[in-house]
C-alpha cells in the first residue's frame, strides 16, 4: 500500500507529517559475520570433543550392548535368534544375581559412608598450616596409584584366615580368629578395606580443593565471634562444600557399583576369581564376568550389564535428590 504524504497531517499543528524514511539494512563485512559465527558457533566446538568421545565410547557401546541383550549372541558365530526380553528375565529369575546385588550393595555401603567421612576429615587437616603441606597432600594419593592387582593380592595376605596379619594381632590379645575369606560380612570388610585404602586420597584431595577455595574472611570473623576450629568446621566448612559432597558421592556411587578388581582378585583360595567358593563376595561385575566368559552367553552378560547400569542410574538419582534435600535444608536453618 503506498503511503500519500499529502494526506498525512502533523498532530495538534495540521502540517503534514514527517514520514521518516525506511533505513537500509547495514551490510555486514566479511569480517563482523566471522565475528558473529565464531561468537555462536565457537562454545559448541570447545565442547564437542568430550561429546564426540562419549558418543564413540560411552553411547555406542551401551546402545550396541543393549542390541546384544536382545539377541541370543555366540560367541563365534555373532548374532543369533531375536528373543526380546527373554534374557533379562532369565536373570531376574537366578538366585545368583540377586546373591550378586546384595554383595555388591553391602560392599559399596561398608566402604562408601566410611570412607567420604575419613576423607572429608582428611582434608580439612590438610588445610590446616601442616608443616611440609604438599608432601602430606601428595602421600594421601599414593595408594591411588598403586595397581588394583597389587592392593588385592597385598590384602589377601593381610586377611589370610591363617597366617594373615590381621588375625595373628587378634590372636594376640585372645580373639578367635575371624573366617575373612569364609564369611560374608568378614570378606565384604575386607574388600571395602581395599577400595578405602585406594580411594580415601582421591576423594581427599577433590573435597580439599573445594575447602581452599572457602573464603578466610568467614574463618576471621567466627573467629572473632569466638567459634572454635570444631564449630566452623561443621558452621561453615561442611555447608560449603555440599556441591562437592554430592559430586563425590555420585561418582563414588557409580564406581562401587561396579567393583570388579578387588573382588576378582581377592582370596587366593578355591573361591579366588569367582567370588568366594559358595559366592559370599561375587558381585554383579564379578558374575557379569562369569556368565559372559565362562559361559558364553554374551546375551544375558548384556543383560546383566544393562541391568547394572539401570540399577547405578537409580541410586545415583536417588543419591542425588537425597543430598540436595539434605543441602537445601541445610540452607534454610
Amino acid at each position: 500500500m503506498t503511503v500519500s504524504t499529502s494526506s498525512t497531517r502533523r498532530a495538534g499543528t495540521g502540517g503534514p507529517a514527517q514520514v521518516p524514511a525506511p533505513q537500509q539494512a547495514r551490510r555486514l563485512g566479511w569480517g563482523q559475520r566471522m565475528s558473529r559465527f565464531d561468537l555462536k558457533v565457537s562454545p559448541y566446538l570447545y565442547i564437542s570433543p568430550f561429546f564426540i568421545l562419549f558418543g564413540i565410547f560411552g553411547l555406542a557401546p551401551l546402545l550396541y550392548t543393549a542390541y546384544v541383550a536382545v539377541h541370543q549372541w555366540h560367541p563365534i558365530g555373532g548374532k543369533g535368534e531375536f528373543v526380546g526380553l527373554d534374557n533379562f528375565t532369565a536373570i531376574l529369575q537366578q538366585d545368583q544375581f540377586w546373591n550378586a546385588v546384595g554383595n555388591t550393595f553391602s560392599i559399596f555401603l561398608i566402604s562408601t559412608v566410611p570412607q567420604l567421612i575419613v576423607a572429608v576429615f582428611i582434608a580439612a587437616v590438610l588445610d590446616s598450616n601442616l608443616r611440609a603441606g604438599t608432601f602430606w597432600r601428595m602421600g594421601v594419593l599414593l595408594p591411588y596409584v598403586v595397581a588394583p592387582v597389587a592392593v588385592a593380592l597385598i590384602f589377601s595376605n593381610l586377611f589370610s584366615e591363617q597366617f594373615g596379619l590381621f588375625n595373628s594381632l587378634l590372636g594376640m590379645i585372645g580373639i578367635d580368629p575371624v573366617p575373612w575369606s569364609s564369611d560374608v560380612i568378614p570378606s565384604h570388610i575386607a574388600i571395602a578395606t581395599m577400595v578405602n585404602f585406594r580411594w580415601t586420597g582421591y576423594n581427599t584431595l577433590i573435597l580439599l580443593a573445594a575447602m581452599q577455595a572457602v573464603p578466610r574472611d568467614l574463618y576471621e570473623a567466627a573467629t572473632i565471634d569466638g567459634a572454635g576450629r570444631v564449630r566452623q568446621f561443621f558452621a561453615i566448612t561442611v555447608p560449603m562444600l555440599k556441591a562437592t559432597i554430592t559430586f563425590v558421592v555420585i561418582t563414588s556411587t557409580i564406581g562401587g557399583l561396579q567393583i570388579f578388581d578387588e573382588a576378582r582378585m581377592y582370596g587366593g583360595g578355591s573361591g579366588s576369581g569367582r567370588g568366594g567358593p559358595d559366592g559370599e563376595w561375587k558381585t554383579i561385575t564379578l558374575y557379569l564376568w562369569e556368565v559372559g566368559w565362562n559361559s558364553t552367553n554374551f546375551g544375558r552378560a548384556a543383560a546383566i550389564a544393562w541391568l547394572l547400569f539401570l540399577l547405578i542410574l537409580l541410586v545415583g538419582v536417588v543419591n542425588f535428590l537425597l543430598t540436595r534435600r539434605i543441602s537445601s535444608q541445610g540452607g534454610d536453618r
